[in-house]
């Protein structure tokens, strides 16, 4: 069964409420693409969990539709999190080790919107998590790491899972350079012609693709 086209009003509550940086309207729409990619009976997956704020939105999806959720982060912050940054966020410093963990933080956002059920947490790095995942999804979520590099190596670990029909949701497509960083927006290029997929949304900088035909 499908989820329907919103999430729960306490749902999005706790969206709203959790360290994290998508705004509603992105939220809502990709709420949207799992609620349609949870249809096909597959786990949905997010890759960049940080403290959970998308994943909310996806775990509330999967519940409706009678799946799971699956989010894939290191928790040690991607390039513009570290000191220094821009995204720098000094709560979710280890104080022992003086580095970034945001493990303890999605925790806690995951148990007070009550969805520790519905969630896989896999705490590793995307493309070594990907190399060993076995079996197909319904929606892959790219927002991690910004660079080329974490972009691109995102793409070619978790694209090759998505299931014909399936969703590919890229976040942070920024197409002006003076906006914005350009590797989401390259790799949005680039699954677009790899001929693979076609373009359902686009809502500020959240892109929708559905996969048509294998290859990537």
């Amino acid at each position: 069964m499908a989820a329907g086209t919103e999430p729960k009003p306490e749902t999005l509550a706790a969206f709203e409420a959790a360290k994290g940086f998508m705004p509603v309207h992105e939220g809502l729409a990709l709420y949207a693409a799992a609620a349609e990619a949870g249809g096909l009976g597959l786990p949905l997956l997010e890759v960049g969990t940080y403290c959970g704020r998308s994943t909310l939105l996806l775990a509330d999806a999967a519940r409706q539709a009678g799946t799971v959720a699956v989010t894939v982060d290191h928790h040690r912050g991607s390039e513009e999190q570290q000191p220094g940054w821009e995204y720098h966020d000094p709560q979710v410093v280890d104080p022992e080790l003086g580095l970034m963990d945001t493990l303890p933080t999605f925790r806690r956002t995951l148990r007070r919107a009550g969805f520790e059920d519905d969630v896989i947490a896999i705490v590793g790095r995307s493309p070594q998590v990907a190399k060993v995942w076995n079996g197909p999804v319904g929606l892959v979520f790219i927002d991690g790491g910004h660079t080329d590099e974490h972009a691109n190596g995102d793409y070619e670990g978790w694209a090759p899972h998505l299931a014909e029909g399936g969703l590919l949701a890229i976040h942070d497509v920024i197409p002006d350079p003076a906006k914005g960083g350009q590797a989401p927006y390259r790799v949005y290029l680039r699954a677009l012609a790899s001929g693979s997929f076609t373009e359902v949304s686009a809502t500020d900088s959240l892109r929708v693709l559905r996969r048509t035909a294998p290859g990537i």
